[in-house]
This record gives C-alpha cells, structure tokens and sequence, in this order.
C-alpha cells in the first residue's frame, strides 16, 4: 500500500504529515524546551513555512505544533556575559495565543488544541544559530500574516526558492567516483498530502533525490537499470510530475517528483527512457488493451495500468487510482458469482444505479443552468480514499482534517452500509480503490487500537463489518477479488472503462449514459493560469484538488470486449448485441473459449517460430512471385509470377513438374479450392482463371472485373475476388459445376463497393466475416451473411499490402506502404496497436499475437505483438519478400520474393 511503503522510510515520530496541506519543512535544530519549572526538554527544532515544530526526544511528551499565525512575539534575547562568569546561552522566546498538541505518549489520536497566551523557551544547542534562526521565523511569520493568501504563498515560495538557490546536491552522496553526472535541477518530492522540496541529481548509473530538510534520509537513491516503468503527470493540473517504478505491476511508485518546470521534467524523462527497452512503444492504452483481451493481463492488471496512463497516482490523492464496485450483494450467506444478480450494473456510473434518484438528479439537471452536471460531487476524491484507508493511515486523515476524525457516523464502518450508500445517499456517487482488490487486508481491521469514535447507537468504530459470505477480512479480500476475474466482470468490464476513461466520459455520450460530472472535475475544465487574483486562482485550484478529478480520457471510441471463454450457467445473457458478436465464432459454439482457438500444436510451432530453418529455394520465375497455393496432402505445391506463369512442384520439393500461361499479364495470386484439384489464378487482364489439376489444363475463366483482379479467398461454394476497379465481387462457384463443365457456372451474388482500388482481401475462419484492404489505406469489414459494412476504419497513409483475421476472428492485422503494422478490434473498429516498422512489410502470417512477416529487406521478421518489438531477424531473400504460406500446423512455411526464388522453411 501506498501509504505503508512511504512510511518505511523513517521510523521518526515526526512526520511531514503533521504540517498544514502545502506547507514546507525547511530546517531543524537540536534545542532545549526550557519549562516553568527550570526544566529542560531535549528535542527537534523544526522550522517551517507556516509553523513551528518541536519534537522531543522523550516520547512520553507530545509533539508541539505552534502555527506563526498565532504568534504575537518572536524575540532572541542575548543573556548579558560577565567575563567572571560562565557564559550563558541565547535564548529563543515566542508569546502565541495557540499550541498544538500531537501524539501524546505516542498515541496517534486527534490533535489537542490549548488556546490563550502562551509562552515558550527554547535554548538551541548550538547557540551561534539562535539570532539567525529568529530572523528566519520574523519573516514567515511576516509572510503568515499578510492580509491576502496569495501574497502569503508568493512570499513563502520565494522564501523556498531562495533556499534552493542557495544549495546543490552534495555530490559526495555519489555511489561510485566515477559516476558522471548529467543535469541536476530543484524539485519536490510527492507523497500523499505532502511536497517535499530538493535536488534532484541524475548521472550515467543513478537518478538521486537529496531533501532540502534532510528528511526523511539525507539522499534517495534509484539505479537506472532497476527502473522498469516512468510516467509523466499532470501535477496541480500541471504538467510537472515524474512518476518512477522499479517494477512491472506495483501500483505504488519508487518515487514521486514535481518539477517547476516543464523543460526540466521533460529532460530527466527522456534521459530515464533511454534506460528502458521499448520505452516509446511499450506503455500504451492500446498495447495494455490488447494484453487484456488475450488474457495476458488480469481485469486487475489491466485497470492499475488504465488508471497509471490516466495520471492516477497513490501519491496524489485528487488523482488516486479508481476501481469500480462489481458486487451487488453484500446480505447473503453465500456469494454466488455464477449469478449476474449477484454484479452491479457495469454500464451505469453508481449514480444511475438507483432509477429513482437518477430520476430526482435529471429533474434538477433540466432546471440548471449551463454548465449543467448531474452530480454534485464525484467517484473518487481525497476525503474517500481516506475513508476507506483511514485504519492504516490515520495521520493523512489527521492532517487533512485540521487534526481530527470525521464524526464516527460517517466513518468506514460497514462495506454492505457504505454500498448501500452509494446506490441511496443523494450526494454519495463514490466508487472503490485498488486496496479492494489487493492481498493486505489490514485497511479493513483496526489493528492500531485507534479510537475512531462512538456511533450514536453507542458502538465504538472498529474493524470494518464484513458481508456475511466472508469469514474474515482475508477471506473478503480473497473473493473479492475473484469476483473482479469473474466470467460476467470480464464480459462487462469494457462497459465501465468506456464510462471512466473512454468515449462516455465526455461530451454527448456522457449525457446520454447520464455520467455528467461538475465541470470544475474534468481536465482543462478551467485554465487556472488565466485567473488574475491570487486568491482565487488559489481558491480555484484547492477546491479542485480536494473535490478530486476525472481520469485524463484514455479512449474516444468504444473499448472492445475481453475475449472469455462462454459458460452457459451466468442466468443472465451478455448486454452486448451487436451483429459482429453474433457473427463471431464465439457466439457459434457453446464449449468455445480462448484456448480452444489454437492446438497445442499451433502453439508450439509459433513459440518456436524463431527456430525457422530453411530446407531449399528455388529459383523458378522470370519475374516476382506473386502467388503460392499447396494441396491438401501438400503433394502439390503451386506458384503464380508476375511473369504470367503458374508453376508447380513435386511433393519431394526437388523437381519441377508443370508451367502454365493463361494471360500475357501478370498473374497475382492464386488459391487452392476445397476439392483440392482445382487452382484458381487471378490476373492483371482483368480475369481469374481456373486450372484442372488431374487434366493438366485450364478448366475455366471467370471475366469479372473491369480493372487487374488483385487478390481472392474462398469458403465453401463462394468466391470472392478484389480489384483495383474498386469492388469486391461475391460468386457462387460449385465445384461440381467445375468438373461437370457446365456452361457458366459462376452467379454473381454481390457487388461490395469501396472508394479505392482493393488490393487484398480475407475471410475469417468461419467464413462469417470479410475484410478487405483498399489504396487509400482503408480496412473494410463485411458481414458474408448480409454483405452490408460493419467497419470502415481509415488506418494506413497510403496502400494496404495485406489484411488477415486472427484466429479467433477479433482482430485485424493489416500491413501498408506506410511502414506500419495496424492490429484493429472487429468489434468497434479501433486500431488498437500500431507499430511503425523500419522498413515495409508487404505480406505475413500471424496466431494473433505474434507476426511472422516479410518485407522490403528480403529478411523475415518475427514481431511480439504485445511488447511491439522485433524478436528475429531471419535472412531470406535478396530482395522484396512479396508472398508467404503456412500449413494448418504452422510447422511449414513457403516465402516468395521479388528475387524470383521460392524459398521452403521448417521449424
């Protein structure tokens, strides 16, 4: 947990929670609290910018807190030296009309304010120090006092600065001599609730913080090797924050840093990128995204890394990460997750959850005027994160809350009340935090012995009172969790990320899913830059802060849907009825899942892929090889040349049997048919011709087209042919009308417009959908069944050399002359991963996550989807790779190129 990991840092009483919000600590002496009674208690001075701290050694006494305000003296007084005596010490005397008192016999409790006149000595150990130190105080004292807050922050800052200006890092504080550094340059270090100001100092080998104060060690060290993830934030609703992790899935941070300016920021973090593999291309929404769907990362998982590219941090409690409620049932004895009564409504934000306060929220909407919003206050603010955390972090509690507990009636106390809360309190619209879902249930149990109040029903706040189906706070935890995995969560999670970070987060679509939030909560709802007066810039900004704030939008379209397996026991169906999911294999077979859609096998050979060895080549053609088509048995093995010829090959590979011309132009490509004795060719003259293997001989000519037929695919009796005259023609094509000879045996059953030429097409392995691929860089998805658009997506800059399904018919991968890789969702027609390759790809085979493809080097590449990165280079032909085939096993694979080879690889 945030908050703990922040904390083992020091094991001080003090703490820099027990200074006001935005409030510095600059410096500290050892000093004497000379008492009425002539005695002396030994301690920590701590000055400031807006209070004085005393921390004495003796943790039986309590801390004292004496806020400047409050001060009406603040005066060194210089005892009088007789040369025949001793001499005596300066004396540091302060008259206020207020002292705090904190942590009483180290008891974390509410603070004890005693007001009226009080006087209070202090004797600095060093006395040297005694007149600067009061010289220190009488200006923020000055600057405590001033009339407006603005001036009052102006003077403290320049106070900072000028003490920043004057210091460096120490670089003593190096690891290594030689160590050399690169830039250093003043910062905050952020925590919840706190900033604490420094140096930050980044060299060849570490990223070094050292306190201005020396608190709560003298430097922080990171190396550079160990940081795994760095993120930049917004910060105050400004781009200043650096946040840094040194692993993978930790929702808290190693450090936290505010910059004062955005150069500096940017800077350190472009140096840290260096550092990192794939830093540019890995930390994406739609990388994650596509991690998820597959199954690579957990709804949890996948929810952390949302909220991390959303700029929620658990250092910044306005921006702490948010996580829906998915449990409706907190009464039964047992929790039934087979049972979609047993989840909330992902589709709703918790404040439409309830029809009849929604009804009453809409009745005062239509009467408001503009800027009009729904709910007064919002899912995630720092008063609820430390509503539910309050049992492990009660100083944040403290200090937000000037010193005190919220009335205990008020406090987290029931998770079944506060649910019930949400759906009926009028102004209650709070959602979760990832400590819900987490292993460490100690935020539920109130194992510091905390007096946190008595209800009025006369019962003490305790531990938090479980729903009946858990048996204790682990237990909780545990199924909780599993609840948030579960097969409905996971088919309905899409629908929530759209409300929190997607399309239904702002404008129209905000309305229409009734998630209109204050306007003040949204990113760059107000330019607080622009407010001229100090104090209400400074007003603006904190009641920003603490009413909290909208995740910084992640998606403009809808988020597709998880890929789960289908369980016939959830007793409510799926909301989700669009006409792609019903086209989808998944809706087809009611034991499908996602690991059926590979054998064993299959998965095997492509995490060996890497392994390809090349068994021959063959150099065949006059020109480039367009085409390659094998038998069943694979006793065949057919080419097609921009040469105009269809070549054919022996079972053995060795021997070159057949040549055939059908045209003086350029064949493109050609296609095996079901019947495995037919080979169909298509042609730049406008034609398909169709080639009788058992008769040696051409068995028929389909002339369709009014431009060069580019590509074709074929499922059951269907042809389907792609042109650059812009359309993609649907036949029925018999194979019994093909060997009876028949007289025209092709029926046109469809005509499928496009604005461009078509240069490639492909069916999905059911045959239910079709996407072609078009010279103006558009991705087109048909429905066979209709033959009516589903998606038009305009993803690449120029031609679409290639498009296929994966297996599993969600997604897309199309390659172009831009140089990029584009993996598109079938179901909402968003790109959901681009790569931008060094070169251009112009054909490859793919399992859904990995990419075997060739391209303008004569090299096969072998890409990792979900880290986007190339992890094999395999050396194959001297030019263009132009063509590739892969058996049903993916054990076998056939390249051809613009070489003129043909080139036979095995795994």
């Amino acid at each position: 947990m945030a908050f703990l990991k922040t904390q083992e840092r020091t094991k001080e009483r003090f703490s820099l929670l027990l200074l006001d919000l935005e409030e510095y600590y600059f410096e500290q002496h050892t000093a004497y609290n000379l008492t009425d009674k002539d005695r002396k208690t030994r301690g920590s001075f701590k000055v400031c910018s807006r209070s004085i701290i005393f921390d004495p050694e003796d943790f039986s006494e309590p801390i004292l807190k004496i806020p400047l305000r409050d001060c009406k003296k603040i005066e060194f007084v210089e005892k009088e030296t007789n040369p025949f005596h001793e001499p005596r010490p300066s004396l540091l005397f302060i008259s206020c009309g207020q002292v705090i008192s904190i942590k009483e016999s180290s008891v974390i409790a509410p603070y004890r304010n005693e007001r009226g006149t009080k006087t209070l000595t202090f004797q600095l150990e060093v006395w040297s120090k005694t007149e600067d130190v009061v010289q220190t105080l009488l200006q923020l004292h000055r600057a405590s006092c001033l009339e407006r807050l603005g001036d009052q922050t102006a003077m403290i800052a320049a106070n900072l600065q000028s003490r920043l200006a004057r210091t460096s890092f120490d670089k003593n504080c190096f690891q290594s001599v030689a160590e050399k550094p690169h830039m250093e340059c003043a910062v905050e270090m952020v925590t919840p609730l706190v900033s604490n100001p420094g140096h930050v100092c980044i060299t060849d080998e570490n990223l070094y913080f050292q306190p201005l104060n020396g608190y709560p060690e003298n430097v922080i060290q990171i190396r550079l090797h160990r940081i795994r993830r760095i993120y930049k934030r917004r910060h105050s609703l400004r781009p200043l924050g650096l946040e840094v992790f040194c692993t993978e899935n930790d929702f808290c941070s190693d450090i936290y840093l505010r910059f004062y300016n955005t150069t500096d920021r940017d800077e350190v973090y472009y140096y840290i990128a260096t550092f990192l593999e794939n830093h540019v291309t890995e930390h994406t929404a739609e990388s994650y995204m596509l991690q998820w769907q597959r199954g690579h990362l957990s709804n949890f998982q996948y929810l952390l890394h949302l909220n991390n590219l959303a700029d929620r941090s658990c250092n910044d409690l306005s921006q702490y990460p948010v996580l829906p409620w998915v449990l409706a049932d907190y009464a039964s004895s047992q929790l039934d997750l087979t049972n979609s009564a047993t989840f909330r409504d992902l589709s709703r934000p918790v404040g439409a959850l309830n029809q009849e306060r929604l009804d009453r929220l809409l009745a005062r909407y239509r009467g408001m005027p503009e800027p009009r919003f729904l709910y007064g206050s919002h899912y995630s603010s720092p008063g609820y994160v430390l509503f539910y955390l309050v049992r492990i972090a009660p100083e944040h509690m403290l200090c937000l809350q000037n010193g005190r507990y919220d009335h205990a009636d008020r406090m987290f106390t029931s998770i079944g009340e506060t649910w019930k809360n949400c759906l009926d309190g009028a102004t209650d619209f709070k959602e979760l935090i990832p400590e819900f879902y987490g292993e460490d249930s100690s935020f539920l149990e109130n194992r510091l012995n905390l007096d946190l109040g008595r209800k009025q029903n006369g019962k003490f706040v305790g531990d938090v009172i479980l729903p009946s189906w858990a048996a204790d706070a682990s237990d909780f935890l545990q199924k909780h969790k599993k609840a948030l995995e579960s097969q409905y969560v996971s088919e309905h999670l899409h629908e929530w990320i759209d409300l929190v970070f997607g399309f239904k987060q702002k404008g129209s679509e905000a309305v229409a899913a009734h998630n209109v939030f204050h306007p003040l909560t949204y990113e760059g709802g107000i330019d607080c830059d622009s407010i001229e007066d100090t104090d209400q810039r400074i007003a603006m900004l904190t009641q920003i802060l603490e009413f909290g704030q909208t995740p910084t939008q992640l998606f403009t379209s809808p988020h597709p849907q998880r890929i789960t397996p289908r369980f016939h026991n959830i007793t409510r169906s799926p909301s989700l009825t669009s006409p792609i999911s019903e086209l989808s294999p998944a809706s087809q077979s009611e034991d499908f899942s996602f690991e059926d859609l590979t054998e064993e096998s299959m998965k095997l050979s492509w995490a060996n892929m890497g392994s390809l060895k090349l068994v021959s080549s063959h150099k065949i053609h006059k020109e480039a090889v367009t085409g390659i088509a094998v038998t069943r048995d694979g006793a065949a093995i057919f080419s097609t040349s921009q040469d105009s010829t269809l070549k054919m090959f022996s079972k053995e590979l060795t021997d070159f049997q057949r040549s055939m011309s059908f045209s003086n132009m350029a064949l493109s490509s050609c296609l095996m048919l079901a019947d495995g004795k037919t080979v169909a060719c298509s042609s730049w003259d406008n034609n398909v011709y169709f080639y009788s293997i058992p008769f040696g001989r051409r068995q028929d000519t389909l002339m369709g087209h009014d431009d060069a037929v580019s590509e074709m695919c074929w499922f059951d009796d269907r042809l389907y042919t792609a042109s650059w005259d812009s359309t993609v023609k649907v036949w029925l094509c018999a194979n019994s009308h093909l060997a009876s000879h028949k007289r025209s045996p092709f029926e046109l059953l469809a005509e499928l417009e496009h604005d461009a030429g078509v240069n490639t097409v492909a069916l999905n392995p059911a045959g239910t959908l079709l996407v072609s691929g078009c010279k103006d860089g558009t991705v087109a998805i048909w429905d066979t069944s209709s033959y009516t658009t589903l998606q038009q997506v305009h993803c690449h800059a120029g031609n679409i050399h290639r498009t296929a399904f994966s297996p599993d018919s969600r997604h897309i991968l199309s390659v172009g002359a831009d140089c990029c890789m584009k993996v598109t969702d079938v179901q909402t027609g968003m790109v959901t991963s681009s790569v931008r390759a060094e070169e251009e790809q112009r054909c490859f085979c793919w399992d859904g996550n990995s990419v075997l493809c060739g391209g303008q080097s004569g090299d096969l590449l072998l890409w990792d989807l979900l880290s986007n990165t190339v992890t094999k280079r395999i050396s194959a032909h001297s030019g263009l790779v132009t063509t590739m085939w892969m058996n049903d096993l993916c054990t076998t694979v056939i390249t051809g190129g613009e070489d003129r080879q043909i080139i036979f690889w095995k795994l």
